[in-house]
């Protein structure tokens, strides 16, 4: 592919090309002047002085994307949603060849010339293009810089060849392009080069080639090949939902929660939950007891330990289907782990001067250093005082507190996951018992 220097390397192709053309129709002599060649917008192009002469002038007035090169690929994903490769940006360019003279007839003579040389030159070989773009024996030095940035610009080695092919403008179209460039009407033929292809080198993933399909039989020598089922339902482990029994908030989990899981094709042996956190690098396996129930399992989530921080994760199944020597690992269901407070009364709750409150609380997992951190009274939140490492214990500030006496329910949030205050097993859904009662 090309990079994103093919655009300018074109054009530099397409004026060696005229170039070329100059010399070898020996223009010079049929004129009795020397030949321009330039790529300047035209309100740019010298009329008068001494400057002004017999050219030949192209300007790319318009780049559009190819609609077949478009559509002939999509970005490609990896398991964690990260791209890991990107279509190539496929344009037209759209030209504009316009003769100036400065004679009687010149302008004729030098638009003929220049459209038989397009006619000549359908397709820009690689040859070409690479005599064009480094030529030899003239040395990269002596070039102006731009020329020699564009020996790297790759344009003869994408896949697709350079085609040169006319455009119909009618009078209408011309004279409109020509007073947005607010330049003066000079004899001018349209046309287009398809396809550009640029692409920026990175890093891809590049599956390995396929051994089996299927399951390697031994006593058949070979793979089982594919396996047809009949239904709707896919032959795979998948989860579906899940209900946490201790306080039935959707999809948000706490250490010592037990958890009711529904899908399909989940029993099996060699059964574990997976837990994976891409954020911090985070996964574990929850062990869970072999079962033949297809349809739901349970588990019982550990308490959190600290290199388990609160954030969101993804739920997996890893499980070894009856009948199959490997495992399988299912869809994956977003999760909440979420902090809890676990000092009820707080370690520390003490009005100061000011009135200003100051809370120290325990809590569960351990929050680490990056990560945000908040303490909600009511409707009042106070960011967690720094700390530097993991810790247990945080302290919060909260200016103009309320008066004494009062009993605020108390809410943990870390990387905006709250803890888990609402009991949604009741009914009607009540608040636990996460309340303090402010000091004098």
């Amino acid at each position: 592919m090309s990079n994103a220097l093919a655009i300018a390397g074109v054009t530099a192709v397409l004026k060696d090309l005229l170039d070329t053309g100059v010399v070898e129709h020996q223009m010079v002599d049929a004129l009795g002047a020397g030949v321009a060649i330039s790529a300047l917008p035209p309100d740019r192009v010298p009329l008068d002085g001494p400057q002004a002469g017999p050219r030949i002038n192209l300007f790319l007035h318009r780049v559009s994307h190819n609609a077949a090169w478009r559509n002939s690929a999509l970005p490609s994903h990896d398991a964690a949603g990260r791209r890991v490769k990107t279509p190539p940006l496929a344009l037209d360019l759209h030209y504009l060849l316009t003769a100036y003279g400065t004679e009687e007839l010149h302008a004729e003579v030098l638009l003929g010339y220049g459209l038989l040389m397009l006619h000549e030159t359908p397709v820009l070989t690689r040859e070409s293009i690479r005599t064009a773009l480094q030529p030899s024996p003239v040395t990269g030095s002596i070039l102006p810089s731009v020329f020699q940035a564009l020996r790297a610009a790759d344009l003869a080695d994408q896949v697709e060849l350079l085609k040169i092919t006319p455009e119909g403008f009618d009078s209408e179209e011309m004279s409109r392009l020509w007073s947005a460039l607010q330049g003066r009407y000079r004899p001018t033929a349209a046309f287009q080069v398809s396809v550009v292809l640029i692409e920026r080198p990175r890093a891809t993933v590049t599956p390995l080639p396929v051994l089996t399909r299927g399951r390697f039989d031994p006593a058949l020598r070979r793979d089982v090949g594919v396996v047809v089922a009949a239904g709707m339902t896919p032959p795979f482990p998948t989860l579906e939902a899940l209900f946490v029994n201790d306080h039935g908030t959707p999809n948000t989990l706490r250490g010592g929660d037990t958890v009711d899981v529904s899908g399909h094709h989940l029993g099996g042996s060699a059964r574990s939950i997976v837990l994976r956190n891409d954020r911090f690098g985070v996964e574990r396996d929850i062990p869970v007891a072999a079962g033949s129930v297809d349809d739901a399992l349970a588990f019982t989530l550990p308490l959190l330990p600290d290199d388990l921080p609160a954030g969101i994760y993804t739920m997996q199944l890893r499980v070894q289907r009856p009948g199959e020597p490997f495992t399988r690992l299912s869809n994956a269901l977003p999760i909440a782990l979420a902090p809890a407070i676990t000092s009820f009364p707080p370690l520390a709750l003490v009005r100061e001067p000011g009135n200003l409150l100051r809370i120290r609380i325990a809590c569960t997992p351990a929050v680490l250093p990056g990560q945000q951190v908040a303490l909600a009274m009511d409707g009042s939140e106070a960011p967690a005082q720094a700390f530097a490492t993991a810790s247990t214990s945080i302290e919060f500030r909260f200016p103009d507190a309320p008066p004494a006496g009062g009993t605020p329910l108390l809410r943990l949030k870390v990387d905006g996951i709250e803890s888990v205050v609402v009991d949604r097993r009741a009914q009607p859904p009540a608040f636990f018992d996460h309340r303090i009662v402010l000091p004098a």
